[in-house]
């Protein structure tokens, strides 16, 4: 059997930010998602949730939600040296409260990427040199090292758009030159189309190296304008670019073929960019998100 576990996390409320006034508290961001009937969820900005390990479990607990993985963000200077001590220090508390809830991945995400989400402007290169390219690995496999030897945590690497891993030929020289020990990818679908790839592929090719995934979708048309207009990632989602499925790109039925082919019990998480949005909007499309995917296969059992 190959179980698909199906959740949601703070980004498809809105979430962004430890702290931000535009965004759904995060105990009404709780009781949305277990009234939607997600079980699962990932834990999204560290700070957002309470982060007493005691105090968060209890809060999940009685609404009967479990713990699917941590996240970080904020910190991107993987590619840049002497960056890493610092990462590797916000990081350690962000998997502290990951495993003391019980969760075993830590999704890395390599945000504030070379743009401006607000204003477009470019921040550095969006490319890499070869020396930036083997800080980028030795960080990366150092993060995952860390993260296995002193918490148990498997590194679920987010590439992501506007930043240095995107495109599909980066994230083939990514996983060709981690340590597969130490990195896993979290495949995000709709990231992956926004930048020009093809999930259902990259699972064929990659089977082993993909530990988890976000799924979401994109407007083509959007996606289009963004390329276009040169716009920023963060531009683009404020148009809508990340979309209520099944109106967008990648094609949901191939991707959950292509986890069942793969044959491994995998979490899947719904993370619809809507940064910022109204507080009465998520919770409904959450609802309709989750029974879409359902009928999908995604968060039932079935035989691999």
């Amino acid at each position: 059997m190959t179980t698909l576990h199906l959740g949601s996390c703070p980004d498809s409320w809105g979430v962004w930010f430890a702290d931000d006034p535009r965004q759904t508290p995060w105990n009404r961001f709780l009781d949305e998602l277990a009234e939607v009937g997600y079980e699962w969820l990932e834990l999204g900005p560290y700070g957002y949730l309470p982060t007493d390990p005691s105090r968060l479990g209890d809060e999940l607990a009685h609404r009967g939600l479990r713990v699917a993985g941590g996240t970080m963000h904020g910190y991107s200077g993987l590619h840049r040296p002497g960056e890493l001590p610092e990462i590797l220090a916000r990081t350690r508390p962000v998997a502290q409260l990951t495993a003391a809830l019980g969760a075993r991945d830590l999704v890395f995400v390599p945000v504030p990427g070379y743009r401006d989400d607000e204003t477009g402007a470019y921040l550095e290169s969006g490319t890499l040199d070869d020396d930036g390219w083997k800080t980028l690995v030795r960080g990366t496999d150092e993060l995952g090292r860390m993260l296995a030897e002193e918490y148990g945590l498997r590194l679920q690497f987010h590439h992501h758009a506007d930043s240095h891993v995107e495109t599909r030929p980066q994230i083939d020289r990514l996983l060709a030159e981690t340590n597969p020990a130490y990195v896993s990818l979290c495949l995000d679908t709709g990231h992956l189309a926004y930048g020009g790839g093809d999930a259902a592929a990259l699972i064929d090719e990659h089977p082993d190296r993909i530990g988890y995934l976000h799924i979401k979708q994109m407007d083509p048309a959007i996606v289009r304008r963004a390329r276009g207009e040169d716009l920023a990632f963060g531009q683009a989602v404020a148009m809508g670019v990340s979309c209520e499925p099944p109106a967008g790109e990648p094609d949901i039925p191939s991707v959950v073929a292509a986890l069942r082919r793969r044959g491994t019990d995998t979490f899947v998480i719904v993370e619809q960019d809507m940064y910022p949005v109204d507080f009465d909007v998520p919770a409904p499309i959450a609802a309709r998100t989750r029974d879409y995917l359902r009928g999908c296969g995604i968060g039932t059992d079935s035989p691999s």
